[in-house]
Formats: C-alpha cells, structure tokens, sequence
C-alpha cells in the first residue's frame, strides 16, 4: 500500500469512485455529492492537492486536499490547517479503515507544510461518519449552521448542518 499524487491519467478511476460514492449516499439516504467535472478534478491534480491509496495497482481510497476554508470554517482559518475532503473508496474495498492511513500521512504531511491542525467535515447529522472519523484520532467539534454556501459545491447548497472536525497536532505534541 502507498500513497502518492493522483495523476493526470487517474481522473477517469476518480470519476468512478465518486459516482460509486454517490451511489452509496442515494442508497443511504444521506447528503449525495454532485457530479464534478473532469476539469476539476484535472486542476487538483495539477496542483498537487488529489492523493490516493494504492493498493495492487487499484486505487483503494482518494481525497483532495487544501490549505484553506473559509466558507466553512469561518475565522478559525487562520492558515493554519490542511483540510480534507472527499475522502473515497473503492466500493470494493470498504470497511479497511484507511482513515487510518490518511490520518497518519496527513499528520507528516500537515508538520511538513507547517500547519498545527488537520480539519475535515461532513454535511448532516451523520452519526456513522461521527464515530468513522473520532475513532480515527479527529475531534468531533460540534455541528454549525452554514450561513454563505455560494462559493462551495451543490450539496452544500442542499444541506447547511455541518459536523466539524480536528486534530491539533500542538496539543498531541504536549
């Protein structure tokens, strides 16, 4: 298993594991992704911030990163966070908690780039991907209300409750 940046030619394999990701969201009956576009996903790549798990030549799990959400997370942006959305797996390969793995890699990859938090949420009351994500080391810092969601993508158009979570590297180093 490795983790590295997503390449050019992975934009189709990320495609599948999000229209497999919306599938399971329909079938959930949670907050559901909407489609992005290739485009998109191609920028992220190009700027490095699409990674991935590898497992026997497959991607077992994606995410993208970035270094700032204001939209969601207001005046504690402060750029001191790497934040971390869409996580995606594999329907193939779901249950082999590669939170895990992402946590441990993000934590290097967050002292590396000089940030003190590693911060992710989740739209809805979701009480499974609460307890995915606090078994896996984040905070669960409560649930907000999102006030400006223009500049964010469709679903949080839909669906303004937001579960916030963090780990605070500071406070792990103490």
């Amino acid at each position: 298993m490795e983790i590295e940046n997503c390449l050019l030619n992975d934009v189709g394999e990320i495609l599948s594991l999000y229209e497999a990701a919306r599938n399971l969201q329909i079938q959930r009956k949670m907050v559901v992704w909407p489609t992005f576009e290739a485009s998109f996903i191609l920028q992220e790549i190009k700027e490095g911030r699409q990674w991935k798990i590898v497992s026997d030549h497959l991607i077992a799990c994606n995410w993208v990163v970035t270094f700032e959400d204001k939209e969601i997370w207001g005046e504690k942006d402060k750029n001191d966070a790497l934040y971390i959305h869409r996580i995606c797996t594999h329907p193939t390969l779901r249950g082999n908690r590669y939170i895990e793995e992402i946590v441990k890699w993000s934590k290097k990859y967050a002292k590396q780039m000089g940030k003190r938090f590693i911060r992710l949420d989740t739209l809805g009351n979701n009480t499974k991907l609460i307890a995915h994500y606090t078994s896996a080391g984040f905070d669960f810092l409560g649930m907000v209300e999102l006030t400006d969601t223009t500049k964010l993508p469709d679903h949080y158009q839909k669906e303004p409750n937001c579960c916030l979570f963090e780990i605070d590297l500071q406070s792990e180093n103490s």
